[in-house]
């Protein structure tokens, strides 16, 4: 029910924006590019693109692949930055924005203050999250490290 209401919200918020003659999503720039934190998405550039400039690299990470036709952006915290495109002269050829949200697999435990993280697909294991208790992290990190370092011992 909430979700229905939110979507009736926005759809009037849109009509409003037409309503008034203001630019929309696909007047102005491209609907905003969704990524979950921590994970990646390649996404379609425009034709000519030779620069990517993001305006906050804290928000985001985008990395051209050698095609010049699609980009890889990677969420790592959460928020809204945009994207800049330059083609080979230095013209503005696409701008978007791109929001970085919480992957929909994640549990939240709060131990009092303490929180702690746990993805869930579909069965629940530590994870790490930007808001979590330093200590949880430092657990969490530390076995994710004696597990890759166990793996390495056993490639040689």
């Amino acid at each position: 029910m909430l979700s229905s209401l939110l979507c009736d919200l926005r759809l009037a918020f849109l009509c409003g924006l037409c309503f008034l003659g203001l630019p929309t999503g696909s007047d102005a720039a491209e609907r905003p590019i969704m990524v979950d934190i921590d994970y990646a998405r390649v996404v379609k550039i425009p034709a000519g693109a030779q620069t990517l400039v993001i305006g906050n690299p804290l928000i985001a990470d985008v990395t051209m692949l050698k095609n010049n036709q699609l980009m890889v952006i990677t969420g790592k915290s959460f928020g809204t930055t945009n994207l800049i495109v330059l083609d080979s002269s230095g013209t503005q050829v696409g701008e978007s924005m791109i929001t970085v949200v919480p992957a929909n697999d994640k549990l939240v435990v709060m131990r009092g203050p303490h929180r702690e993280s746990y993805s869930c697909n579909p069965d629940c294991a530590p994870s790490v999250d930007l808001a979590d208790d330093h200590g949880y992290m430092g657990e969490v990190i530390g076995a994710v490290k004696l597990h890759d370092g166990s793996l390495s011992v056993g490639k040689h």
